[in-house]
């Protein structure tokens, strides 16, 4: 697979991104990892800001191709279990892209953020209509899917704090827990 100068400089500033932060990490600094002048960055992008939000735009299209795929299962507690693992596997896949969409997006500007925001809402709004049709056909009891649906993905976000993709889990497995643990709960017995 050819990989060009740009898809190189987006790659590399989503490690440094990851690893320093974005705030931290100058257009310098990604030049120097790269071998390029700043000048020849520059000749890609406009700005550090404008690489950043290449990295968010790529990350969300990955998890929104990932929903739409599990949203396309019929049967509602497979079409959580699919949409959990694709968002799970998507993670570790594209770890430094999806830790500096995620950490990154305070960052942007108000235009930029609302653009990455609608992709993220798009990619909840998959998984909140899971749980609805999960609800009407009576697989999960009637709950507050807004907050149902906040409680998945902030469980599945939140693996960027403690996940290592070279540790000895792989996300996929950590989201298969999490999914028995939201269905069967933590509760012994029936109610």
């Amino acid at each position: 697979m050819v990989t060009t100068t740009r898809d190189r400089i987006l790659e590399e500033a989503a490690k440094l991104f990851t690893e320093r932060g974005y705030e931290a990490t100058s257009v310098q600094d990604i030049a120097l990892a790269l071998g390029l002048s700043k000048a020849a960055l520059y000749h890609h992008f406009r700005s550090k800001e404008e690489i950043l939000y290449e990295i968010s735009l790529l990350a969300l299209e990955g998890l929104l191709r990932e929903g739409e795929r599990a949203l396309a299962e019929p049967e509602a507690k497979r079409a959580l279990l699919r949409f959990m693992e694709g968002h799970a596997r998507f993670f570790e896949d594209n770890y430094p892209f999806f830790v500096t969409m995620l950490q990154g997006i305070k960052s942007l500007s108000p235009e930029k953020r609302a653009a990455t925001v609608a992709l993220r809402d798009r990619h909840e709004a998959n998984l909140r209509a899971i749980l609805s049709r999960g609800m009407e056909k009576g697989d999960f009891r009637e709950v507050d899917v807004a907050l149902a649906g906040r409680a998945v993905l902030s469980m599945l976000n939140w693996m960027i704090r403690w996940f290592r993709p070279q540790g000895p889990m792989r996300a996929e497995e950590v989201a298969r827990g999490y999914y028995d643990l939201i269905l069967r709960g933590l509760e012994r017995g029936g109610a």
